[in-house]
C-alpha cells in the first residue's frame, strides 16, 4: 500500500502545489515516522517539531490565501547537517563540547532552502566536526544503515543518508569536504551528490581556505537531487569561488529528465590509496555500470588514474590543519575524541610552509587530473572499497593512526574529487549476496552539474530502482 514516504520530493512540491495534500499532514507524518524509526538509525540529532509545525502551517495558510506565486519546494520537509547552522537551533558539530551550543545566524544555503518553501524537520547525525567517514559521535547514537541496523550509515552526512534512505525524510542537505556525501549515500543506497567548488555558497561565516567542502545533496532519485541542487546554487556576495551559473531559463532539474547523447567516458577502478583492496562486490557493481553504459550507447574508455600518490600525504596535511583551526573552547581539549585530538596535534605542529607546499600540491595535482581527463564527458569509478562495515569497526580510540587508515582504505575514491572540484555523484547500482546496496561513482566536468546529472538518471533508469530497505513500511 502507497504511504506518502513512497511519493518523491518532486511529487510531494507537486501535490502540494495543486492542493492535493496538506504541509501540516506531510510533516506530521514525517515527524510521526522520525519519532517511531529514529531510534534504530540514529539519524536525526535535534528534531525541530515545533518549529516543523509551525512552517507547515504557515505554508498552508498561503495556500488557502490563494497564492499562484509559491517556491518551488513549498511545504515538502527537509533535513539539515549538524555541521551547518540554522538560527536558534542546536547546532553540536558532533562534538561534546557543542552539546548545548545554539546557532546565532543561518548559514546561507539554510536561507536560499527556507526560500525555497522547505520545511525543517531537524539537523542530521554527523561525526566530531565531520572529520571522520563513519558517524558515530558522543552527542548521539551511531547513524546505522537502514539496510542492515548492525552497519554504518558512513559519514560525514551519515544522520541525512540514514534519514533518507529510511523514509524519514524525503531528500536532505549534506556537506561533502572528503567525500562526506558519496560515502553515506553509498552506504544507505541513494543518490549522493558533492557539487563543483563553488556551486553553493560555504557562507556567511565559514572560510573556504583549502576548497575541498562543499553543500550538496542526499536523495532517492537523481531527479530529486537535481531539484534540492537548483534551490541550494545561488550566488553569494562575498563567495571566494562561482561556479558559473547554468544559461537564463534552465534549471538542473531539467538536466535529469533530457535525453543523453553518445558521451566519451572514462573509467579506472585503481584506487589512490596503496594499500586499499576494492572488494568483489564493488567491483561487480562497477562492471554492471560499465556493461549498462555500453549498451547505452556510450563510449568506455580504460584509462589510468589521473592521480599519483603523491596526492595523499599533501591531502592529509591539509585535512589535519583543517582539524586543528576548529574553534574548541578553552579547556575542553580533553573532551574531544582521540581521533579529532590526534589530527588537532598533527595540525598544529605542522610548519606553515610545509602547509602551503601541501596546497601547492593538491592545487598541481588537480590541474593535472583534470587536464589528463579533459577529453572525457565523465569518469566512472567503483563509489568505495568495499561494502558498509559494522558500526565501530574502523573507529579504534586507542589507536587514531590505525583508525584514519582503515578510513582512506574504504573510501580511496571520493577526496580526489573534492581537490580537483569538479562535480561527483554516487548511484546504487544493486546489492550484494548480504542484501546491502552497492553503488559506483560518477565524475563530471569541471562545473558540469548538468551534464553529470543527465547520465546519472539515464544510467538509474538502466539499473532500476533498488527495493526498499526492510523498515521501509514500519
Amino acid at each position: 500500500m502507497a504511504e506518502l514516504q513512497d511519493m518523491s520530493a518532486g511529487e510531494q512540491a507537486q501535490a502540494v502545489r495543486r492542493r492535493q495534500l496538506s504541509p501540516v499532514e506531510l510533516t506530521r507524518h514525517y515527524l510521526d515516522r522520525v519519532e517511531r524509526l529514529d531510534t534504530r538509525v540514529g539519524a536525526f540529532v535535534t528534531v525541530t517539531t515545533d518549529r516543523a509545525v509551525e512552517q507547515a502551517r504557515a505554508a498552508e495558510l498561503l495556500l488557502a490565501a490563494g497564492r499562484d506565486e509559491l517556491p518551488p519546494l513549498h511545504g515538502v520537509p527537509i533535513a539539515v547537517k549538524d555541521l551547518t547552522q540554522v538560527a536558534g537551533v542546536r547546532c553540536t558539530s558532533g562534538a561534546a563540547v557543542y552539546a548545548d551550543a545554539v546557532a546565532p545566524v543561518d548559514d546561507h544555503v539554510v536561507t536560499l532552502l527556507r526560500a525555497a518553501g522547505t520545511v525543517l524537520l531537524g539537523k542530521t547525525n554527523t561525526p566530531e566536526f565531520g572529520l571522520p567517514c563513519y558517524t558515530e559521535p558522543d552527542v548521539a547514537p551511531p547513524a546505522r544503515t537502514p539496510w542492515d541496523l548492525t552497519r554504518t550509515a558512513g559519514g560525514s552526512s551519515g544522520g541525512a543518508a540514514a534519514a533518507v534512505a529510511a523514509g524519514l525524510v524525503p531528500f536532505a542537505h549534506g556537506s561533502d569536504g572528503g567525500g562526506s556525501i558519496r560515502i553515506p549515500a553509498s552506504c544507505c543506497g541513494i543518490v549522493g551528490l558533492k557539487t563543483s567548488r563553488g556551486r553553493v555558497s560555504n557562507g556567511p561565516i565559514l572560510g573556504d581556505l583549502n576548497g575541498l567542502g562543499g553543500h550538496g545533496c542526499l536523495a532517492r532519485s537523481v531527479g530529486d537531487a537535481a531539484l534540492l541542487l537548483d534551490a541550494m546554487a545561488v550566488p553569494m556576495p562575498g563567495d571566494p569561488h562561482w561556479a558559473p551559473p547554468l544559461p537564463p531559463g534552465e534549471a538542473f532539474a531539467d538536466y535529469a529528465t533530457r535525453d543523453c547523447t553518445r558521451l566519451r567516458i572514462g573509467r579506472y577502478r585503481v584506487p589512490v590509496i596503496a594499500d586499499a583492496v576494492v572488494h568483489p562486490d564493488c567491483v561487480a557493481a562497477y562492471e554492471r555500470a560499465s556493461t549498462l553504459l555500453d549498451g547505452l550507447g556510450h563510449e568506455l574508455i580504460e584509462v589510468e588514474p589521473p592521480f599519483g600518490p603523491e596526492l595523499v600525504p599533501a591531502f592529509e596535511t591539509v585535512w589535519a590543519v583543517s582539524a586543528a583551526t576548529a574553534p574548541v573552547p578553552a579547556g575542553q581539549e580533553d573532551r574531544l575524541r582521540p581521533l579529532t585530538r590526534w589530527l588537532r596535534a598533527r595540525g598544529r605542529d605542522m610548519p606553515a610552509p610545509v602547509y602551503v607546499a601541501a596546497l601547492a600540491a593538491m592545487q598541481s595535482a588537480a590541474r593535472a587530473a583534470v587536464t589528463a581527463t579533459w577529453h572525457l564527458d565523465a569518469v566512472l569509478t567503483p563509489a568505495l572499497a568495499s561494502p558498509p562495515p559494522p558500526v565501530g569497526a574502523m573507529r579504534d580510540d586507542a589507536d587514531p593512526a590505525g583508525d584514519f587508515a582503515a578510513q582512506k582504505r574504504f573510501t580511496p575514491f571520493t577526496a580526489p574529487y573534492n581537490v580537483t572540484g569538479q562535480p561527483a555523484l554516487t548511484l546504487p547500482v544493486q546489492r550484494n549476496a548480504d542484501g546491502l546496496p552497492i553503488s559506483v561513482q560518477l565524475v563530471g566536468r569541471p562545473a558540469g552539474e548538468g551534464g553529470l546529472l543527465t547520465l546519472a538518471a539515464q544510467l538509474e533508469a538502466a539499473c532500476g530502482q533498488l527495493p526498499q530497505p526492510p523498515l521501509w513500511r514500519d
